[in-house]
């Protein structure tokens, strides 16, 4: 299965040690805003809300027991190996 180029960066940073952190609403606790973070803890940009549900939609990412999102095995598998900073 092919993915964006956009999915690609997003799950490489979380192969690195990144993660997702999610703000809810406090009334409905309906997922209000995501934010990528790096694992030397920067935030990434080009996460919004229509690629964090794809990429759960795919099962690439996921939480457990209220902690913060990271990748699972299948999304390990779809990431392709990159270079990094050169």
């Amino acid at each position: 299965m092919d993915i964006s180029r956009a999915e690609q960066r997003i799950l490489h940073l979380l192969a690195q040690g990144g993660r997702i952190d999610i703000e809810k609403d406090e009334d409905t606790r309906k997922i209000v805003a995501v934010v990528c973070i790096t694992r030397d803890g920067w935030r990434a940009s080009g996460l919004d809300m229509a690629l964090f549900r794809k990429l759960k939609r795919r099962r690439c990412i996921a939480s457990s027991a209220g902690r913060p999102y990271r990748i699972t095995q299948r999304g390990l598998e779809l990431v392709r190996a990159q270079l990094d900073n050169q």
